[in-house]
């Protein structure tokens, strides 16, 4: 019988962020934030190689910084926050050369997909209080009509309003909370 040591690490929200973009009219972008979250890893020891990744993002938390824009994205039309609370990653971060890449599923309103993000590990070290945490930057995208977000209006020269790729950006701090077996 032989017993791995595991390590849980769990998202320091203060110390991260997650932020998307999304095509306006097809000549810019529109950013936005989710403002709460959580999640946790579990690794083998301080190596990051296959951990266990477990994320969670309040839907109703998204913020474009317009008001009458995060309430048309908050509605039924679209991520429905109030049937759908959570948007839901579940996956691993594989090592890839030097850095990492991210693999697992994400779920929005029910629908489930896999999805791929490149990582980049910017480091590890204690914190101001003693605490051991480590960083990563995340970077991919997502169709959001894989994941029956569908709804969109055309303008009069022919372009729609919002693009159908959204692109994904996270900063992330973990911090470790001790090892279990």
């Amino acid at each position: 019988m032989t017993s791995e040591t595991k390590t849980k690490w769990i998202v320091d929200p203060k110390h991260s962020e997650v932020q998307f973009k999304v095509k306006h009219l097809a000549i810019s972008n529109v950013s936005g934030t989710f403002k709460i979250f959580q999640g946790e890893v579990e690794s083998e020891g301080d190596d990051f190689n296959n951990a266990s990744i477990h994320f969670e993002m309040e839907s109703d938390s998204i913020d474009t910084n317009l008001q009458e824009r995060d309430g048309f994205l908050k509605s039924e039309n679209f991520l429905d926050v109030q049937k759908f609370p959570k948007l839901i990653f579940d996956g691993n971060l594989l090592r890839k050369e030097d850095n990492y890449h991210l693999e697992g599923e994400l779920t929005i309103r029910e629908t489930k997909k896999s999805i791929k993000m490149e990582v980049e590990h910017t480091g590890t070290g204690m914190g101001r209080f003693g605490d051991y945490r480590a960083g990563f930057e995340l970077n991919g995208k997502i169709s959001r009509k894989d994941f029956g977000l569908v709804f969109n209006l055309a303008t009069e020269a022919g372009n729609l309003i919002m693009g159908e790729e959204i692109k994904l950006h996270c900063d992330i701090e973990i911090i470790r909370q001790g090892e279990q077996l």
